[in-house]
C-alpha cells in the first residue's frame, strides 16, 4: 500500500512539473518582420512602406516592443512609426519610443508630454497560455481643455514553431476605431 501511495505521489509530481513548465510565459523576443501579404486592416503608412519592423525584447520582468516603419510617406499632418493601427497624435508628436509594459499583470501609470499638453499613460500586460494581452490608455487635455483618450489593446499570439507572431490590435479615440491583424515572421 505505501508502494502504491509512493508511486501516485511521484506521478503527481512529474504531472505537476508538466503543466508547470507547459504554462511557462511565450517568449516574444526577436525581431519581427511583417508580412503585408497576411496583415489586414493596415494604415496607410504600414501599406505605403517598405518594410515594417518590430522588435521585441523580453526579460521575466517586462516586454518592450520598438516599430520601425521603413520608407513610405508619413499620413498627412502626423509624425511616423509610432506603434499602432492608425490615428496619432497629429503633428508636433515626439518621435516614437519603444512601448513597454510591466509582466506582473499589475497597472503602471506614467506622466506624458504631448507638446504643450500633458496627461497620463496607462499600460498593463496579462499574460493567459501562451498569449499575451497588451493595453495601453492615453488620457490628455488638449489645448482647447478638451479631454482626449486613447486606448488600444493588442493581443500577442506565436506560431507553435516560433516562427509566426500574430498581433490582433485595437484602438479607439481617434477619428474612429481601428481593428488590425498583424502578422509577423521572425527575422
Amino acid at each position: 500500500m505505501k508502494r502504491l501511495f509512493l508511486i501516485a505521489g511521484l506521478m503527481a509530481a512529474f504531472l505537476l512539473v508538466i503543466v508547470t513548465a507547459s504554462a511557462q510565459k511565450a517568449n516574444f523576443a526577436g525581431t519581427w518582420s511583417m508580412d503585408k501579404a497576411k496583415s489586414q486592416g493596415l494604415s496607410q503608412r504600414m501599406q505605403g512602406a517598405d518594410k515594417v519592423t518590430w522588435t521585441i525584447t523580453q526579460d521575466d520582468k517586462t516586454i518592450a516592443i520598438d516599430q520601425k516603419v521603413e520608407g513610405g510617406q508619413p499620413p498627412q499632418g502626423g509624425g511616423g512609426g509610432g506603434t499602432g493601427g492608425g490615428g496619432g497624435m497629429g503633428g508636433g508628436r515626439p518621435p516614437a519610443v519603444p512601448q513597454t509594459y510591466n509582466l506582473d499583470g499589475k497597472e503602471a501609470t506614467s506622466d506624458i508630454n504631448f507638446g504643450q499638453a500633458t496627461g497620463k499613460l496607462t499600460t498593463k500586460a496579462t499574460a493567459s497560455g501562451g498569449n499575451l494581452d497588451l493595453s495601453r490608455k492615453t488620457a490628455f487635455t488638449g489645448q482647447d481643455g478638451t479631454e482626449r483618450v486613447q486606448t488600444t489593446t493588442q493581443k500577442l499570439s506565436l506560431s507553435g514553431d516560433g516562427k509566426t507572431l500574430t498581433v490582433v490590435y485595437h484602438s479607439e479615440g481617434g477619428r474612429a476605431p481601428v481593428d488590425s491583424t498583424y502578422v509577423f515572421n521572425k527575422q
